[in-house]
């Protein structure tokens, strides 16, 4: 494989792999506080999608302003379907909020259907993400480039709001033992809407570039990358910020380096992801990171 080549790939799966772990921490940090999987968090990746699609399509307002909007959007959407699907179970037994999640899940499928259309759109994106930047003599579309950027930042300043502010404490704390942060003081009620929103605006980010890098979008965009998200978040041990990050990262790096050294195997690169997964869990059940943070 010629060393261009190798390069390229080696970009892509970790754009890819980053991608996966933007997602994989809403699934994380929501299990972290609430043991909930919130199977709807696809579904908000999707949603982020159509947010920017629709706004750029039918508004003067330039591209850029309309992808940090939908980001907002979408985190008032995980807002809102905590407080309205969830919040109300909270002291229910978890299979009702099990399927609380997947009944969200279908709704917001169905609503996409009905609202947006089931026929695949094209997304719309500037030219720039198409520009071939050229290093050390390397041609690199300049999404490529930028998605990889773009994620590592946006996980330096989760880092940062877990570790350095009051409600990156809140959340840990209620991560560690959800009665006793209550009696010491946190608001639940704000630090879970607060880790939804969290979650939903990773997706988001993740979803406009996923978009840009696969510029075809329906109402079950969210169905699979979800999945490989919350595999992603099961192999790095499910309520494991860094756990996610690396569950992410090796899935997207694996699928993508499967492809080029092995196109014959190709086809069946998801089954290899899956049996990553089962094999993960036979060797150490909780996940690479182990335990919760």
């Amino acid at each position: 494989m010629p060393f261009s080549l190798f390069v390229q790939n080696v970009l892509n799966g970790a754009g890819l792999g980053l991608l996966y772990a933007l997602v994989a921490i809403g699934y994380t940090i929501v299990y972290g506080i609430l043991r909930l999987i919130n199977f709807a968090h696809g579904d908000i990746f999707m949603m982020a999608m159509f947010f920017v699609y629709y706004g750029a399509f039918l508004t003067p307002i330039p591209w850029g302003i309309c992808a940090v909007l939908a980001i907002g959007l979408t985190i008032l959407l995980g807002v809102t379907i905590e407080r309205v699907g969830y919040r109300p179970l909270r002291g229910a037994p978890r299979v009702s909020g099990l399927c609380a999640a997947i009944g969200m899940s279908f709704f917001l499928e169905n609503f996409a259907i009905v609202v947006f259309g089931g026929r695949p759109k094209p997304f719309l994106y500037p030219d720039v993400l198409d520009k071939v930047v050229i290093i050390a003599g390397i041609h690199i579309r300049a999404i490529t480039f930028i998605t990889p950027v773009v994620c590592v930042v946006a996980l330096l300043g989760l880092n940062y709001l877990i570790h350095r502010t009051k409600m990156g404490l809140a959340m840990r704390a209620a991560s560690r033992d959800f009665d006793t942060a209550r009696v010491m003081g946190v608001d639940i009620n704000k630090t879970v809407s607060f880790t939804f929103g969290i979650g939903s605006g990773l997706a988001a980010i993740g979803a406009i570039l996923w978009a840009a890098r696969y510029p075809q979008i329906h109402p079950f965009i969210g169905v699979f990358p979800g999945w490989k998200a919350f595999t992603a978040a099961v192999i790095g041990g499910i309520g494991s910020i860094n756990g996610a990050i690396a569950g992410g990262f090796l899935i997207g790096f694996f699928t993508i380096m499967l492809v080029a050294f092995f196109p014959s195997l190709s086809g069946y690169k998801d089954v290899f992801v899956f049996v990553i997964l089962i094999v993960t869990l036979l060797l150490k059940p909780t996940g690479l990171f182990g335990e919760l943070e």
